[in-house]
C-alpha cells in the first residue's frame, strides 16, 4: 500500500485533475440547448447545483461524459461542462456542430483553470481549515464559490472515488497556491496510479478506457442518476425508451469482478462461463481493498449475478474471476 493511497483511505489525498476539458455554455438558450443534446434535464438546474449527462448519437452510443453545473462567472448565468481529459475541444465541436439559431455562446476553458480532487475521510477537514471557514454539507454536484485567502475556487462535491470527495476549480496561475494550502492543511499529493486504483475500486468508469462511441448508455449502470426520462426529446431518447419500456433490460451491465489470481487482467480480456463468452474487461488493477486484483467490464446478461464464478482468458491460462456488482451509488 503506497503513503497517497494510505492518505486517501484515511486523511485526505490530492490529484492534479487539471486535464479534464472544460467547456463553458452561456446565453439564455444554453440549458435547453444542452437538455436537447445530452441525458439530463438542465434546464432547471438551480445556481449552485450540478448533474452528470451524456451525449449520445441517435443509437445511444456514449459520446461524450460530463459533469454539468450551474454557476455564475461576471454576473453571467452559464453551465460549466466537466468531461474526460483529452476530450474537451472534441465536445465543443459536438457541441458547435448543432448550434444554428439558439442563444448560446461556447467557450473552451480547458486551458484557463487548473483543476485538483480531494479525497478522504479527512478531506472536508481538510478544507474547512485550509478556507478558514467551516465546509456546508453539500449533497453530490452541489458546489459553492470561496476563496482560500484571496484565490477564488469553485468547490464541487463529487464522490467519484467511492467516499467524500470535491473537484476544485481555479484559474491556473494560482493553482500552485491553492494547492500548497491543502498540503499545509493536511491533504497529501497523489499520483494517477492512486487515483485509477481508487476509482476502480468505486466501479467508476472512465470514457476512453471502459466507455467508448460502441457502448449503449444503458449499460454504463449510471442510468438513475444520469437519464431523465420526464424531460421530452433529446438525441439518442428512442433506443433509451425501447430498453426500457419494450425489452425492460439491458443485454450487458457493467460490474466489478475479483481476479482469483496475482496479476491484473489486460484489457479486452475475454470472461467465460463454460467456454462460453459472457463478457470483457476494461480495465483491471491490484487492489489494496479487495486484497489482490480486480477489474471492471460488462457481463452479459444471465451472467451478472453477485457471488457468480466466471473464467477470464488470461494471457498465461485461465484465471478463476468472482462477480462483485457495483457498489450502490457507482
Amino acid at each position: 500500500m503506497t503513503t497517497d493511497y494510505h492518505a486517501a483511505i484515511t486523511t485526505a489525498a490530492l490529484f492534479d485533475t487539471c486535464t479534464a476539458g472544460k467547456i463553458e455554455v452561456s446565453g439564455p438558450d444554453g440549458p435547453k440547448f444542452l437538455t436537447n443534446l445530452s441525458t439530463n434535464d438542465l434546464r432547471a438546474m438551480p445556481l449552485g447545483g450540478g448533474c452528470e449527462t451524456y451525449f449520445l448519437d441517435h443509437k445511444a452510443k456514449t459520446l461524450f461524459v460530463a459533469w454539468a453545473y450551474h454557476i455564475l462567472n461576471a454576473g453571467k448565468h452559464a453551465i460549466w461542462l466537466d468531461t474526460t481529459p483529452g476530450r474537451g475541444a472534441k465536445l465543443f465541436a459536438h457541441l458547435d456542430r448543432y448550434l444554428i439559431s439558439e442563444a448560446v455562446e461556447l467557450a473552451d476553458v480547458t486551458e484557463q483553470y487548473a483543476q485538483f480532487h480531494l479525497a478522504g475521510p479527512r478531506a472536508a477537514d481538510v478544507l474547512t481549515s485550509a478556507l478558514g471557514d467551516q465546509l456546508p454539507d453539500l449533497a453530490e454536484f452541489q458546489h459553492m464559490e470561496r476563496a482560500f485567502g484571496r484565490v477564488p475556487c469553485s468547490i464541487r462535491r463529487h464522490d467519484r472515488l467511492g467516499g467524500a470527495g470535491w473537484d476544485l476549480v481555479c484559474p491556473r496561475a494560482v493553482a500552485v497556491g491553492v494547492s500548497q494550502m491543502l498540503v499545509a492543511a493536511g491533504a497529501t499529493l497523489a499520483g494517477p496510479d492512486t487515483f485509477e486504483t481508487l476509482r476502480i475500486e468505486a466501479g467508476t468508469p472512465v470514457y476512453g478506457v471502459d466507455i467508448d462511441e460502441s457502448r449503449f448508455v444503458m449499460e454504463i449502470a449510471r442510468v438513475p442518476r444520469a437519464v431523465d426520462y420526464t424531460k421530452g426529446c433529446f438525441i439518442g431518447q428512442e433506443p433509451i425508451i425501447m430498453a426500457r419500456d419494450r425489452a425492460g433490460f439491458v443485454n450487458r451491465a457493467f460490474s466489478i469482478v475479483k481476479v482469483q489470481g496475482t496479476d491484473p487482467l489486460p484489457a479486452g480480456t475475454k470472461l467465460l462461463r463454460e467456454g462460453q463468452d459472457v463478457g470483457v474487461v476494461t480495465s483491471s488493477v491490484v487492489s489494496p481493498r479487495f486484497g489482490g486484483p480486480i477489474a471492471l467490464g460488462y457481463l452479459r446478461r444471465g451472467h451478472q449475478d453477485t457471488g457468480l464464478l466466471l473464467e477470464a482468458s488470461a494471457p498465461n491460462g485461465p484465471v478463476p474471476v468472482e462477480v462483485l456488482g457495483l457498489p450502490a451509488k457507482a
